[in-house]
């Protein structure tokens, strides 16, 4: 009998145990859209380090814990990333991570999409965000991507400035079994 039982808690266990995944940096995007004087300025960061956690037939059961190096922001113009990583921006030497952290993943209705909540964290600034996203499978892992926007002003990031209070950021994290 114990022994039966003993199976039936391993198997439920084994059942409800989310798939370990690392982020690929290589493979993934961390993408932003910004608008500057009427026009739209695009970057993206690199230095994706982190652990996903997820199964797709039981979200609730996943968590996903990322960073990225704020001092790979990218814009392909050196003069302006230089001023991103000072300190009325992103001031990468006290702050050098932008995290995440899910608290939440649900379904969001067609299969394959679900929407995730958590805390983002720049410049020491905590804010709860929420956003849809979808997992598709891919050869060795799962592949990530969802949109969301942020006010750069509740972070602390720009102070007064001729860019656009609200930006875009979209991901696309490939996330490898490991």
């Amino acid at each position: 009998m114990k022994n039966l039982l003993f199976i039936a808690v391993a198997a439920l266990t084994i059942h409800t145990a989310a798939a370990q995944y690392k982020p690929d940096d290589k493979a993934s995007s961390v993408q932003f859209t910004i608008g500057n004087l009427g026009f739209d300025v695009k970057g993206k960061f690199t230095g994706l380090q982190g652990s996903i956690n997820f199964d797709e037939h039981q979200p609730a059961n996943g968590n996903i814990d990322i960073t990225i190096d704020a001092a790979t922001v990218n814009t392909d113009n050196s003069l302006r990333d230089k001023h991103l990583q000072e300190d009325s921006y992103f001031d990468v030497k006290n702050y050098p991570r932008i995290h995440f952290v899910s608290a939440k993943i649900t379904p969001a209705g067609k299969a394959g999409s679900y929407t995730m909540s958590g805390k983002l964290t720049i410049k020491n600034t905590t804010k709860d965000i929420s956003f849809p996203f979808t997992a598709t499978p891919g050869s060795n892992g799962l592949s990530f991507k969802g949109t969301f926007k942020i006010n750069r002003k509740d972070f602390g990031v720009g102070g007064t400035s001729t860019i656009s209070n609200e930006l875009t950021v979209a991901l696309d994290v490939v996330g490898v079994k490991g």
